[in-house]
């Protein structure tokens, strides 16, 4: 089993930067590919960005492609999303999932959610 942890939300300007993290503790942790989705009111679920167990994969959706970085770190339990240049249409729940590899969190077999955190953009 493992426990997936997000924290960072909050709210931000337009233009402006925020930085969300990921714990994951449990089993195996390193061995999974992480990623991260969001879900505005009203709108289903989306991809936003994933990386690899081995980091040297990463993969993100059109609409943040250039403005948000997905990394991972303190061993690899870890995973922040860095974002940049935030728009009104960022605003979402966003929600840190844990899979297999790579290809599935991008097809959205996700094995693990977190519970996700509120990142609202607006002035």
């Amino acid at each position: 089993q493992v426990q997936v942890a997000e924290s960072g939300g909050g709210l931000v300007q337009p233009g402006g930067s925020l930085r969300l993290s990921c714990a994951a503790s449990g089993r195996s942790t390193t061995s999974y590919a992480m990623g991260w989705f969001r879900q505005a009111p009203g709108k289903e679920r989306e991809f936003v960005a994933a990386i690899s167990r081995s980091r040297l994969g990463t993969y993100y959706s059109n609409s943040v492609k250039g403005r948000f970085t997905i990394s991972r770190e303190n061993a690899g339990n870890t995973v922040a999303l860095q974002m940049n240049s935030l728009k009104p249409e960022d605003t979402a729940v966003y929600y840190c999932a844990v899979a297999n590899s790579l290809d599935e969190v991008i097809d959205g077999s996700i094995d693990y959610w977190g519970q996700g955190t509120q990142v609202t953009v607006s002035s």
